[in-house]
Formats: C-alpha cells, sequence, structure tokens
C-alpha cells in the first residue's frame, strides 16, 4: 500500500501533524536513524492507518520504502536508484546528504586514522554528577529546529561519516586510549565518579594517604576557631597538613615538595590525571620557538615568524571585470512605484503575491488592483490620517519600522508600497524585543511602528494596556495597517511618483560580526537598476510565477519576490518558514502545482526536499528554467545542489536550472549563474588547497587531498556591473589573479550607505582600489560586499566564505564555515545536533584563538562527549593546521537563535565571554594554542653578588635598608631599667597602682564580663603558680600548655607561669563541633613542646577527656591536666626567683600558610625590647586605652592581648574576635563608647565588617556610632597588606567620622613578630604602583597609577625602634639595591631566639636567626631571615629624626612563591586576577604541582556555572600573568582552608586536592 499521500496527512490532527514534522526534522538533521524514524512515524500513524486489508502495519511499511522509482534517464539511473537505496536503510551512521561532502569525510577520516597510531590518554575532567543532571523536561528536548540556520552558512555542509568510517572508528582503538589508569579508580570511576559512589575506594586512598610524606604523626586538618556552624565559611582553619614541623629549610623544603610528586599516592585520581597531563604536554606540539635573547626587564611576545615555505601568490595584478551592459527596455518603468501603477490600473485582476496556510496550501491571493488601492489607502493614511493637518506626524524621508510575522506577506507588500507611495522609508525589522534591533532604530530615528492586528494582540503589555518598551528600543508608535483601519483617499489625491532618484527608498538591516544591527540604506535609483539586471540577468517575462521560501523582508527573498516581482508583473508564491517546518516539501508541491517557472530558495530547503522526498512520488519540477540557490556562495552549497539534482532529475529537473548566486546587503546580488543551454556541459568546480586558502592563495589541491575544498561558480557579473577583489584588510589593493580577496562591486544596483553611520559607509561603500604602489586605480568607487573570493576562468565568480566568518590565528585565515563542516565529519550522531555549531574567535593574549561551541543532545554520555570533541581537536588539527582553544558543549536547546532558527553567532560570543553560556562539557587546549609566550628566563649564572653590589653603587642605586628610632637615644622613665622583666613590672604596678585596671573583657552584648587591676592580676597569678608546683609538681624551665578561650584567664594562667620559673605556651582551644579537625593540632603543639603540664578551664578539661576527643587522639597520653576554675587562696610556696635576660619567657607556635607547624623562642630580654618598642612607637602610658580584637594565641595579637597592659600600664579593652559573628557592631561601638584611639585588630575581623556592615551604615549613624576619635586601627598581619580590604573599609566608614588616615597595617614574621608597626607619630602609610611584569624578575620599577600590569602595594607600617631591616638576594646573600625585590633580613634586640623543634638542627637556626650577610658594610651585624619578599624605597616624607623617611613595602611570602617559567609569581596576584573574572567565584587559590599551575576556585553561584569560569580562568591568567592554566578546580563555598589570621593555606589546599578530598564539582585539565 502506498503512502498517504500528503492530502491524507494533512487531513491528520494537528498535534499529529506537527510531531511528523518534527520526526522529519530529527531525520533530516542526522539526529534519528532512519530505522528509529520509521518506528516513532508508525507509532504515530497507528491510530490513524486503516488495516482493513489484514496486513501488518510494519510491512505496509516495509512495502512503502521499497518502491522502485522511475528514472528519468540512463545517465541518471544509477544515481537515483543509489540514492533511493541510501532511503530505504540508511546506514549506521546517519547519513546526511545536506552537508555530505565524501572528499571531506575521506579527509577527516585519513586524518583521524592518523592519530589511531598514537595512542594518547587524555584525562577526562572529573565531575560531580549532581550538577548537570538534566530535567526531565529538558530530557525531553525538542526536535532540532535551529537546523534550519536561515541566515548561517554554517550548515548547508558536510557528512556525517560513512559506515565504512563508523565501523572502522567502532573497531579501531579510538583516540584516548580508554584504560587510562592502572589503578584502585577504574576509568569509568575516574570520569564521573560523584562523592557518593566514591565510597567504595576511599578507604584505600585513606590507607595510602596514611603513609604519605608524614613524619612523625597524621594530622588531619585542624579547624581550630571556635565560629557557629551558622556562618557559610566553616570554621577557620590553623592547618599543618601532614604534620610537617619546621626542620627543613624553607628553600629546600618547596622544590622537594612541588617539583616531584613524592607526596602523593600513587593511586590518587587526580595525580593520574596530572601525569596524563604531563604526557600529553610533553608530546612536542608546534616547531620549537626560535631563541632570541630577553632582556629581563621586558617582556617580548613571541612574534611567529613567517613560514618560509608558504605559498605566495605569483599572478599579475587582476584588472576589474565588467558585467554585460544593461540593456535599455522600451517598456521599462522610470520608477518601480510607476511599475505598481501602471499594472495596477491597467493589469487589476492578475495575481501578484499567493499567501499560504500553515498545512502549505493557498490561503489568500493579492492582485495588482488590490495591491495598488491598498498601498493607496495607507499612503494617505499614513500622511493626512496620522496627527493634525498643522502638525502630522509622518513628513516625506521619516523613516519607519515594518513589524510583520513572516507568514504574512501579503500585508508587508502593502505596507512597504504604500511607504514607497507617501515617500517614507520602510525599515523592515525581525524579532521585536531584540536589544541590537534597538540601536538599529535608533540610529535611523524610528519613532514610527506599522504592523498587523495580529501581531500586535501578540506583543507584550504593560498592566495599562500599553505596549511594554523594548529593552534599548526608542519609543513607538504603533500603527496598525489591516484595510478597516485605513482610510480611503480622495479622489482628486494623487501620490508624488517622480523618477528614481539618489533619495532613500528603504533601508535593510545587517547584522554585524560583532553583532550590532546596521541600516544599509537603498536609493530609489538603486531598488530600480538592481530590479532591472535582476530582470535581464533572470530574464523575467510577464506573468511568470515563482516561488520564494526565503524571508520576504530582506535579502534575495525581498529583491525577487517584492520589488523584481512588481516590475515584471510576476506572481509570487511565498512559502514562510513556520510551513516548511511541517511540510517540508510543501515549496517543490507549489512549483509542481503552478508550473513555475523560478523558485528562489537556500541550501537548506534542497535538503529539507531530500529528506521527505519519500511522501511524494508525483511531482514534476520540469517547469523550472531558473532554481537559485541563494546562499550558493557558501563552499559547502556544492553537495546539496549535486544531491539534489541526483535525486530530483528523474522528476524533470534539467541540470543546467540549477543557479548558485551570491548576495550581500551591502552590494545586493553581486553574480548570478545564467540558465544554461539544455545539453551543454556545466561549468566546472574549483578544488582548492585548504593550505593555500589560510595564506590567501589559490592553488588547485595537489599535494594531500585531505585538506581541499570543492566549490562551485556563482556564475557572473551583474549586468551594468563592475567587480574587483582586494586585500580584505588595510588597505583596498588589488589582488594578485591567483589571490583570494574580498569581493568589491561598482553599479548603481548597490546599498549607499549605513543610514547614520558615516564612518563606516565610507570605509565601505566609497573604496577606490589602488595598485600594489598605493596609487588609485580609476576613480570610480566600490563598494565592499563582505564576501571573500576570486574571478576564475571565463571571468566566473566563485566565493570561498565570508568575511564575517574570517578567523586570522597567527597570521594565517582560516573560515568558521571550514572548521564546522570539519567537525561535522567527525562521527557525531550520538554527541551533538548537527545544525547547532558555532564557531568564533576571540582575542586572547595578542592573537585571535578558536572557539567553538555546540548543543549537546540529551541522551550523550560523558564518554562519547568527550571523545568526540578530542576527535574533532584532532581532526580541525589536520586539516586546517590550526589549533581549537576551547570546545564548548552547551545543554540541548540553549544556544541564543536568531528569529528563522540559526545559530546567533555573535551573541554566543558574547555569553561566552561574559561567562553565562553555562556548558555542560569544556576542553581547553592552550597548551597546545599558545605558541607566543615569552622564553622561559634562564638565570644568568656567574655574577657574584660583590659586582651586583658594585653595578649598584656604580649606577647610582642605594644599597637597600631601613633602620627605625635608634633605642639608646630615647630618655625612659626609669622602671625599664629598675625592672628588667615583665614579672618585676606587675610585681611592681601590683604596689605602686594596686587598684588600676589593665584589661576589660566584653561580651557580644558589649557588657564588661571581667575586669583586672594590677593587684588582681598579681594574686591570680600567685595563685597559678602555687597550683603548678603543688598539683603539677613542676621544675623552673618545664613547659606549659595553655588551653584557654580568649580572655582574662588566659593572662592570669602566662603570669602564672612565670612566678613559677615555666615556660608558657599558648594553644587555641579545640572546637567542640570539629574536633576531629581541630584537636591533633593541640595533640601535636603538646607534643612537639614537650609539655609538662596543661592548664584549662573545666569545661575544656572535660572536652579533651570525652569520648568524642578519644576519636580523634590518644585521650590516654595527655600530661597532667590542672583546672584553673577554683582556684585555692594560697600564697606562692616558694620565693620568686628572678630570670636572666637570656631565660626564655614562652614559646610562640604558630601554622604558616605552608602548613609548617613553627614554634619559635621568646627570651625574657626580646619580650622587654618588644614591650618597649611598641610602648615607644604608640605612645603608650596608664592613662591610655586601647581596643584590642584579635586572636590572643601568637604573634603580635598574643604580645597586645597579654604583655603590652602589664608592662606599659595602659588599659586594654579585650574583644574576642568570635563574639563579632553574633554581634558585627561590637568592635565598632565599642571603640566609638570609650572613645578609644588606638585600635588593633586581623584582617578577618576587618572583612567582616566591610561586609557584613557595608550596607548599614546609617544604621550605625543611628545607633550613634562614632569612630572620629580613632587616630590609629592597626591590622596585625604576616603578609602583603590588602590594600583593597583596607580601603574598602576606610571608605566605608568615612560616614561615620573614620579618618582616611586611621587605617594601617603591621608587619611581623616567625622570626621576629614585629618588625613595623605604624604608631602614632611619623608620616601617614605609603602607596606606590609597581609594575608586575618587572616583579617577576625579582625587580621594583615605579609606574603610574592605572598603568597596565600595574600593582599597587601599600607600607607596612614605620619600622619599630631599635629594628634594622636589610633586603637580601635570598640565593648568594649579597644586599640588594633598592630597586630590586629580595627577602627581608632583621636585626633588632627583640628577635626571638630560635626555632623550638623536635630535632634541634643547629644548621636551621643558624641560617634563620644568625646569619651574615656575604660581604658588604653590615657583614659583622647578625641577621635574621624573615622569609618574606619585600623592597625599601626612600620617600619624599620626614621621618621623626629629621631625615627622610625609608619606607619598607612587603610582597609576599618567600615559601609561597611560584617558581614558573624562570620568574617568581606571587599566587594572590594570580588570585585577584581570577576573582575578578566572574560575579560567582567567591574565592580562589593557586598552586603549582610539577610545574603545572593548579587553580582552585570557590563558585558561590549555582552549579551550572562551573564551567563557564574554566576559560574566563584561563583567559586572565594568560592575559595578565603570560601563565598557561594546567588545571582549574571548581569547588563549594568554604572549600578552600583559611586559618585564624585570614590567610590562605594553599599547601594544606594542595594536598587535600592529591588525596582526592575536596569532592569538586568540576576539574577541567587543559590540554
Amino acid at each position: 500500500m502506498a503512502e498517504p499521500a500528503a492530502a491524507g496527512v494533512s487531513s491528520l490532527p494537528r498535534e499529529v501533524r506537527e510531531q511528523l514534522a518534527e520526526l522529519e526534522l530529527e531525520l533530516s538533521e542526522g539526529d534519528i536513524t532512519q530505522k528509529g524514524y520509521e518506528k516513532k512515524r508508525a507509532k504515530l500513524l497507528a491510530p490513524y492507518v486503516p488495516q482493513t486489508q489484514g496486513v501488518d502495519p510494519a510491512l505496509q511499511k516495509e512495502t512503502r520504502t521499497q518502491m522502485p522509482v522511475p528514472s528519468a534517464t540512463p545517465a541518471s539511473a544509477s544515481s537515483s536508484s543509489s540514492s533511493s537505496k541510501y532511503h530505504r536503510a540508511r546506514s549506521g551512521g546517519a547519513r546526511d546528504e545536506r552537508y555530505r561532502s565524501d572528499i571531506h569525510t575521506e579527509a577527516v577520516q585519513a586524518a583521524l586514522a592518523k592519530h589511531k597510531e598514537q595512542k594518547m590518554a587524555l584525562p577526562m575532567p572529573t565531575k560531580r554528577r549532581s550538577t548537570f543532571v538534566q530535567s526531565p523536561a529538558d530530557a525531553c528536548t525538542p526536535p532540532d529546529t535551529s537546523s534550519a540556520s536561515e541566515d548561517e552558512g554554517s550548515l548547508r555542509r558536510q557528512a556525517a561519516l560513512s559506515a565504512a568510517l563508523h565501523q572502522s572508528l567502532q573497531n579501531a582503538e579510538s583516540w584516548i586510549n580508554r584504560s587510562i589508569q592502572g589503578s584502585s579508580t577504574s576509568s569509568s570511576a575516574s570520569s564521573t565518579l560523584s562523592h557518593g559512589e566514591g565510597k567504595g575506594t576511599s578507604g584505600s586512598l585513606a590507607d595510602v594517604f596514611a603513609n604519605t610524606r608524614i613524619e612523625n604523626f597524621s594530622v588531619p586538618p585542624d579547624v581550630t576557631a571556635t565560629t557557629s556552624s551558622s556562618s557559610a565559611r566553616p570554621a577557620v582553619i590553623d592547618l599543618p597538613p601532614s604534620g610537617i614541623v619546621k626542620g627543613m629549610h624553607k628553600g629546600s623544603n618547596r622544590s622537594s615538595l612541588m617539583d616531584t610528586a613524592d607526596g602523593v599516592p600513587v593511586s590518587s585520581r587526580v595525580s593520574t590525571k596530572i601525569q596524563q597531563l604531563l604526557n600529553t604536554l610533553k608530546r612536542p606540539k608546534r616547531p620549537p620557538l626560535k631563541e632570541f635573547f630577553v632582556d629581563d626587564f621586558e617582556e617580548i611576545v613571541e612574534v611567529p615568524q613567517p613560514d618560509p615555505n608558504q605559498p605566495k601568490p605569483e599572478g599579475r595584478q587582476m584588472t576589474p571585470v565588467k558585467g554585460e551592459p544593461l540593456g535599455v527596455v522600451c517598456n521599462w518603468p522610470p520608477a518601480l512605484e510607476a511599475a505598481l501603477q501602471r499594472w495596477g490600473t491597467t493589469q487589476a485582476k492578475c495575481p501578484c503575491l499567493t499567501a499560504l496556510d500553515v498545512t502549505g496550501k493557498p490561503v489568500y491571493t493579492l492582485t495588482y488592483g488590490k495591491l495598488w488601492s491598498r498601498s493607496l489607502k495607507l499612503a494617505y493614511t499614513l500622511l493626512n490620517k496620522l496627527g493634525t493637518k498643522n502638525e502630522p506626524v509622518l513628513k516625506p524621508g521619516d523613516r519607519v519600522a515594518l513589524v510583520y510575522p513572516n507568514n504574512d506577506p501579503v500585508m508587508f507588500m502593502v505596507a512597504f508600497y504604500g511607504c514607497l507611495l507617501a515617500e517614507v522609508i520602510p525599515v523592515p525589522i525581525e524579532d521585536a524585543g531584540s536589544q541590537q534591533i534597538g540601536f538599529l532604530l535608533g540610529s535611523c530615528g524610528i519613532a514610527l511602528a506599522l504592523t498587523t492586528e495580529v501581531c500586535l494582540k501578540g506583543l507584550p503589555k504593560t498592566q495599562n494596556g500599553e505596549i511594554v518598551q523594548f529593552k534599548g528600543w526608542p519609543r513607538l508608535k504603533w500603527v496598525v495597517t489591516d484595510s478597516k483601519y485605513l482610510s480611503k483617499s480622495p479622489k482628486d489625491w494623487q501620490p508624488n511618483i517622480s523618477a528614481a532618484g539618489t533619495e532613500p527608498a528603504y533601508i535593510e538591516y545587517k547584522t554585524s560580526k560583532e553583532g550590532s544591527v546596521m541600516g544599509v540604506t537603498v536609493s530609489r535609483i538603486a531598488m530600480l537598476s538592481h530590479c532591472q539586471a535582476l530582470s535581464q540577468a533572470c530574464n523575467y517575462s510577464e506573468g511568470e510565477t515563482i516561488v520564494n521560501v526565503l524571508d520576504f523582508k530582506k535579502d534575495a527573498g525581498l529583491w525577487h519576490g517584492i520589488l523584481t516581482n512588481v516590475m515584471n508583473k510576476l506572481h509570487t508564491i511565498s512559502v514562510p518558514y513556520s510551513v516548511m517546518k511541517t511540510c517540508p516539501l510543501s515549496w517543490v508541491q507549489r512549483v509542481h502545482a503552478h508550473k513555475a517557472k523560478v523558485a528562489l530558495v537556500k541550501c537548506r530547503d534542497l535538503h529539507w526536499a531530500m529528506m521527505a522526498h519519500r511522501d511524494q512520488r508525483d511531482v514534476s519540477l520540469s517547469s523550472l528554467r531558473m532554481l537559485i540557490v541563494t546562499d550558493g556562495a557558501n563552499p559547502w552549497s556544492v553537495s546539496s545542489c549535486d544531491a539534489f539534482l541526483s535525486l530530483f532529475q528523474s522528476h524533470g529537473l534539467k541540470p543546467e536550472a540549477i543557479c548558485p548566486c551570491a548576495t550581500s546587503p551591502e552590494a545586493m546580488t553581486i553574480a548570478i549563474r545564467r540558465p544554461g543551454v539544455p545539453g551543454a556541459p556545466l561549468p566546472g568546480r574549483a578544488i582548492l588547497s585548504m593550505n593555500g586558502l589560510s595564506f590567501g592563495v589559490i592553488r588547485v589541491n595537489t599535494e594531500d587531498k585531505n585538506s581541499a575544498l570543492t566549490v562551485q561558480d556563482v556564475g557572473h557579473v551583474m549586468p551594468g556591473g563592475m567587480m574587483c577583489i582586494v586585500k580584505p584588510d588595510g588597505l583596498p589593493q588589488l589582488c594578485k589573479t591567483d589571490e583570494i580577496g574580498e569581493i568589491c562591486v561598482s553599479s548603481r544596483a548597490g546599498g549607499m550607505m549605513y543610514y547614520g553611520l558615516a564612518g563606516v559607509t565610507k570605509n565601505t561603500f566609497e573604496i577606490i582600489p589602488v595598485n600594489s604602489a598605493g596609487s588609485p586605480v580609476g576613480d570610480v568607487p566600490f563598494v565592499r560586499s563582505g564576501l571573500l573570493g576570486f574571478v576564475g576562468p571565463g571571468s566566473l565568480v566563485f566565493v570561498v566564505g565570508k568575511m564575517d566568518g574570517l578567523l586570522t590565528v597567527s597570521g594565517r585565515r582560516h573560515n568558521a564555515d571550514d572548521i564546522v563542516a570539519t567537525g561535522l565529519a567527525v562521527e557525531s550522531i550520538k554527541t551533538v545536533y548537527r545544525g547547532r555549531i558555532a564557531v568564533f574567535s576571540v582575542s586572547v593574549f595578542y592573537d585571535e584563538r578558536i572557539v567553538v561551541v555546540a548543543e549537546q543532545r540529551p541522551d550523550a554520555s560523558e564518554e562519547d562527549s568527550f571523545q568526540w570533541m578530542s576527535r574533532v581537536l584532532q581532526a580541525i588539527d589536520s586539516i586546517h593546521q590550526v589549533g581549537v582553544y576551547c570546545l564548548a558543549l552547551v545543554p540541548a536547546n540553549t544556544l541564543p537563535k536568531t528569529p528563522l532558527g540559526g545559530i546567533h553567532i555573535s551573541q554566543t560570543k558574547q555569553h561566552f565571554l561574559e561567562g553565562s553560556l553555562h556548558p555542560c562539557n569544556i576542553l581547553m587546549c592552550p597548551h597546545t594554542c599558545v605558541t607566543n609566550l615569552p622564553k622561559p628566563r634562564q638565570k644568568q649564572p656567574g655574577v657574584g653578588p660583590a659586582s651586583v653590589m658594585v653595578g649598584n653603587l656604580v649606577a647610582g642605586k642605594r644599597i637597600a635598608q631601613a633602620a627605625g628610632r635608634d633605642l639608646g637615644q630615647i630618655e625612659d622613665n626609669d622602671l625599664v631599667k629598675k625592672h628588667q622583666f615583665l614579672t618585676e613590672v606587675l610585681q611592681w604596678r601590683a604596689q605602686a597602682t594596686p587598684d588600676h585596671p589593665l584589661f576589660l573583657l566584653l561580651n557580644a552584648k558589649g557588657t564588661t564580663v571581667c575586669t583586672a587591676t594590677c593587684l588582681q592580676l598579681h594574686k591570680k597569678a600567685e595563685r597559678i603558680a602555687s597550683i603548678l608546683y603543688d598539683k603539677g609538681h613542676l621544675n623552673a624551665g618545664d613547659n606549659v600548655v595553655l588551653l584557654y578561650p580568649p580572655g582574662i584567664e588566659l593572662i592570669t594562667a602566662f603570669y602564672g607561669c612565670l612566678y613559677a620559673g615555666c615556660i608558657p605556651v599558648t594553644v587555641r582551644p579545640p572546637h567542640a563541633q570539629s574536633l576531629t579537625a581541630t584537636l591533633p593540632t593541640v595533640r601535636m603543639i603538646v607534643e612537639v613542646s614537650k609539655a609538662a603540664c596543661i592548664l584549662t578551664t573545666q569545661t575544656l578539661m572535660r572536652l579533651l577527656k570525652s569520648r568524642e576527643a578519644a576519636a580523634a587522639v590518644d585521650v590516654k597520653t595527655w600530661p597532667t591536666i590542672i583546672d584553673t576554675d577554683d582556684l585555692p587562696r594560697k600564697r606562692m610556696s616558694q620565693a620568686y626567683k628572678p630570670p636572666t635576660p637570656e631565660m626564655l619567657a614562652y614559646l610562640d607556635f604558630s601554622v604558616s600558610t605552608t602548613g609548617m607547624l613553627t614554634g619559635v623562642k621568646m627570651s625574657h630580654a626580646a619580650v622587654s625590647g618588644l614591650c618597649r618598642a611598641i610602648k615607644l612607637q604608640c605612645e603608650l602610658y596608664s592613662s591610655r586605652q586601647i581596643a584590642i580584637c584579635l586572636d590572643p594565641y601568637c604573634g603580635l595579637g598574643f604580645v597586645l592581648w597579654c604583655l603590652c597592659s602589664v608592662y606599659s600600664g595602659h588599659q586594654s579593652i579585650l574583644i574576642p574576635p568570635m563574639e563579632l559573628e553574633s554581634n558585627l557592631f561590637l568592635w565598632l561601638s565599642t571603640v566609638s563608647q570609650y572613645k578609644i584611639r588606638d585600635t588593633f585588630c586581623s584582617y578577618s575581623v576587618m572583612e567582616l565588617c566591610t561586609k557584613g556592615l557595608g550596607n548599614q551604615v546609617e544604621m550605625l549613624k543611628a545607633r550613634g556610632i562614632n569612630l572620629s576619635c580613632v587616630r590609629t586601627c592597626v591590622v596585625v598581619a604576616e603578609e602583603r597588606p590588602r590594600v583593597s580590604l583596607t580601603h574598602s573599609f576606610s571608605k566605608l566608614f568615612k560616614d561615620i567620622g573614620l579618618s582616611s588616615r586611621a587605617v594601617s597595617t603591621t608587619f611581623g614574621s616567625r622570626v621576629n613578630v614585629a618588625i613595623c608597626l605604624q604608631g602614632t607619630s611619623g608620616p601617614d602609610p605609603t602607596t606606590v604602583y609597581v609594575d608586575l611584569k618587572s616583579l617577576r624578575h625579582d625587580r621594583v620599577r615605579l609606574v603610574e597609577r592605572g598603568a597596565p600590569q600595574s600593582l599597587l602595594l601599600s607600607e607596612s607600617g614605620k619600622i619599630l625602634p631599635g629594628v634594622k631591616v636589610v633586603i637580601v638576594n635570598p640565593e648568594t646573600k649579597g644586599p640588594l639595591g633598592d630597586s630590586h625585590l629580595g627577602e627581608i633580613w632583621v636585626n633588632s634586640p627583640h628577635t626571638a631566639s630560635g626555632y623550638y623543634t623536635i630535632y634541634d638542627n643547629e644548621t636551621l637556626q643558624a641560617d634563620h636567626f644568625n646569619t651574615r650577610l656575604s660581604f658588604g658594610d653590615a657583614a659583622q651585624t647578625l641577621w635574621a631571615r624573615t622569609g618574606y619578599l619585600g623592597f625599601v624605597r626612600r620617600t619624599e616624607l620626614t621621618a621623626a629624626s629629621g631625615e627622610r623617611h625609608d619606607a619598607l613595602y612587603v610582597v609576599g611570602a618567600l615559601d609561597e612563591t611560584l617558581e614558573l617559567r624562570g620568574l617568581r609569581y606571587h599566587p594572590i596576584d594570580i588570585e585577584t586576577s581570577v576573582s575578578r573574572t566572574h560575579r560567582s567565584i567567591a574565592e580562589c587559590a593557586v598552586f603549582t604541582w610539577t610545574n603545572l599551575l593548579v587553580v582552585v576556585v570557590e563558585l558561590c553561584g549555582c552549579e551550572q556555572e562551573a564551567l563557564d569560569l574554566v576559560p574566563l580562568v584561563t583567559n586572565v591568567v594568560l592575559e595578565e600573568h603570560y601563565l598557561i592554566v594546567g588545571v582549574v578546580v571548581v569547588v563549594d563555598p568554604g572549600v578552600i582552608p583559611i586559618n585564624s589570621r585570614g590567610e590562605k593555606q594553599r599547601m594544606h589546599l594542595r594536598d587535600s586536592f592529591l588525596a582526592d578530598q575536596l569532592d569538586p564539582i568540576y576539574v577541567a585539565y587543559n590540554m
């Protein structure tokens, strides 16, 4: 039984018809196999197909598909039968005729086969499952309507692989070696292991992890701030990751841990992948860079050298080619409006335009009489009925927007001619609502829009019924042009029809490559001449019927179907896109039914007709004399034309009737193939070398059939026109005959300008070509067409691509369409939608980089997608010899579309650059693409430090050193001489001023919970000393761990230890909610410090012995634990023994950012010296109050909290930072209430206030908080000052009186806790801008504010009295000049006496605490190395001593720096760049692993944004730091560990990453 005919189909319910249409479409796209198509179709039709004959529907289907195709001529028999065979059973690899180019498919096959031999293991990205689960709604994605790419050439192309290729790839070892790991995790787990499924392997990872790089004991992370669980970031973390105790030299530990993989469990899935990544990167990808000398001051970007073997043009200079003269036909009208008047009055009954309904049936025919009368009515209404007689809304020459749906050609045609008759300028536009269209309307000064009633009803309205103002659009008045709203013109009113001149007739819109919409103005004479030229070229005669499938609002659809139509009294049948979607064969049926002579189509329409051809056996195309293929200029149209001919030749289609043409909005029709003589040979094809094309040269492809491009001609130049080819960039220089260039046309029939854009116009519409010497050739202006091509033999025009699709990479030109075609030739049926691929280039690091984006099918597996992506990269690399920078797959139906279904390239590019594309798969290949990085720096050997020094002196550079005031000259009261040590000072104060309050502790409500006067403190300390003797049985010199929350108990316990002659060690107490994380660090400090006893509170004592604690550590081995809650009222039994200056006062333990746990020894002399220096710098004395909001456990925070008040006698108001979590106002309100002049805080506190109170300044004012009393607000830190944070803080609270000069920072390190502190007198902190590029070479070059690549640095406070610093080269230990970055060395009375470690490493002590310069004046001094890099600059300011002030700038910790490409990078600089790239990056950290740069970002947005970050992060690091990111890890907020001082712990993060403990959302391995 034969297929139910179209009529039968049209009787089906509408939704069934639509589902059938979608099925057709899927089949046509190659998105469903023939078998699947048949099955689904049968299912849909089952209820409607009569089965009375008792024949099984499956058999009915069989018989239907096997009907022989009658072949017209023996010659065509073979071709038609073979194609029907193809339709009978599509081979496994979804053969898709529209994209078919066997040559290209074979090329890709061969290229991939070549790669197959070199097996490669590419690491697959790691993805958390939950991230990209498609919701059911997404899963049943509608079929691929976009295939219909109306205006992108990227479509008609190129074949899915043939069955043979399909087979060979199936059984061949594919490029990606699937057995990625010989490890505990299988490759499938490795690719998509989510947390839930990974439990099985975690045990083994843990076992391995237990034996890595752990010298004494394994210490999991220690989360030790007592933060409330409600905060977003989990508790603050002080982490010595794997129990590294300071015992290795800072320099050596870095190299051993970072450059080798020894710290990693071998079976860790992350490190295996990194190993694979390294293996793939080791393969030499590109020719090695040319050697050249790099002056290490300026980095030179490698300039690609031209390939000496590249083909060069050898022909002579081309001469412009003329078309045939434009014939003078006597009855041609003087203007197009005159033609309408003639036909409308003399041939009123003749049909002009037929519109179709949704099923493709003719629904209305507009006659010439009706067109004339309605246009007249509209013209009259526009000029006379809008506004008043004295103030008409429209005047001749005004621009009017035409907003008509694509399925209503009749209303559009009436509106268009109505405007022409009214002498107003119509601007037909597409899709209401696009912002770019708003730009066009604005630039054309449009205030009025014409539309239909139906269309107006569909526009979005505000609540009071007005039409919504679209974003970016000017205010518009909407006018409905349906007949019933128009006024009939009076008998005596006639439109003014003058002979055509250069005044504008209409404006046609075009979208530029960047996405902006411009209006091309066409004059009345150009409109007329163009119609004449088309009439002559196409040989139109009166009364012919033409079928138009194109958009009638612009381009060839408008030129033929609306304009030339009226000139020649043709009858146009308009087939809208919506009909084509439901009935792809409708245009062929219309040609058959109306015996049309001409049809206007695109390759897509040919393709759809072939797909639906089974539905209709009895159509005939023998009436066609011209089948005009309007995108025939697209190189990939050849295959569509050939396939269509082979299928429809048997239906009467004449081979010579296929007429490709080339058009552009600016030059209008450029060339068209004239219908040939029956039987004459068809024009030849050009088979060009892709390699030649990339250099802009025409070479017939001989060497390698893999990279050939077959193009067909688009006929000859238009009648009356002249054509030349000019170089695409720079001056419009004429090309040589064998050179590709931009086609330029000179004729009366072309655009005259871009409306309202004079500058761009000149460069496009008025160019005068020049010869090789640069002198003009003739004086005729040409118009650039935007098409690339050449003039071949016999003056035939060939087009090879569009200027808009041109990608110029490293000086070679590639065409986006060609790259799409190559991508599609890789078998993609399982992975992507064929019609939805966008290719564009983005500018990154001084070159264009190619980006490919495709829509992934919802059912594609991770493995399939990754495999397809890898192969596409290879195929493009082999065939085009160009690397793809980024290949991204996005979920189905998420790419922005143009109104008629194509992919909107410029919007896609914009989404990509903004980070709003939301890919579900991404592969970046910066390592292969970026070949212009500067050469890595080699350190110059052989220059000794002495020569460097002499060189500096000769160059007039100062040696970089600075010092605080000299302690010896400062008179102090007799306190210092009399009471040398803190214990004695306290005893003296208890006698002299017993009731003077020293400490005040506040709670979260701001109320005082505890105070201590001099006497109370002394008494409590004595009681604690006696407990230590009685209960602890301690001897003098024993170490005692103090485990207290921040408060006064901690201070009393400290002085108790000093009284007893014991050495206190303050330790942050464990956090009850996260014992497993925080208790091990406590345990570790107890063991490392060999503590004989622990002093603590009852609550903490219970916690230490609890069952939960036992799960984390061995609680049986704690030393004696004494709680000090209930102290006996008992005097010290033993007499107080005063210490000697060298005796230790306390041990200061802290975890560095690199995860090192270090204890330093502070002697009594150092403590006194330190307190004295701070007292002098801050002018502290007993009548002063200071507020402290710091953690009191180590460094300067501890000194300020516990020591300074006792020494100087001032009152300290203590605010535990954790109290701010429940009351953000606490610190600032305290400062305001007590009128504090000096306050100290940490960065974490400042950040908390900046983020938390930023928008509550008004509330602070309302609470009466005023900070005008504050003279110094000092941030205590051991890092580079965070300028942006301190600036935001000052700016935010300026409104409540905070002086901009108040905020400053301190600088201290492990060897010396206080080197700089702003203090009260002396100049304000200075800031400088330094050049980042020089900084990487350890040079300091000051630049202006706003200079590119500049970094703002702030001075770290003033150097304390008695402190000297010098800047030293860390390798040679020689002093440096002040234009160099080097290690800061310090000499001062309060430097620590050394490290307290389990293994007393003497050399390390000497190296860090008592080291000498290798030569120079200061070589006799003993220096301590801070481990921080910085520089000294002499400023214009005057110091207290009267000399010019030397400022110390800290740049970063030496341990933290990354050595990459021979340069020194500071992680914070890279992190700052990364954090700026996307609003969803909450925090970021970088580290290196085996020379790969790893960037970890915390995503605070939705997980769909995770993959958007990968290209943005890669781009910014490449642009700003000249580094290629190896791995991008996207994690949840709060994953990056931060210690109590607010510093990132990057080494700990690195260990967690390598041990696969981060549970990342996504890990991308850049190739």
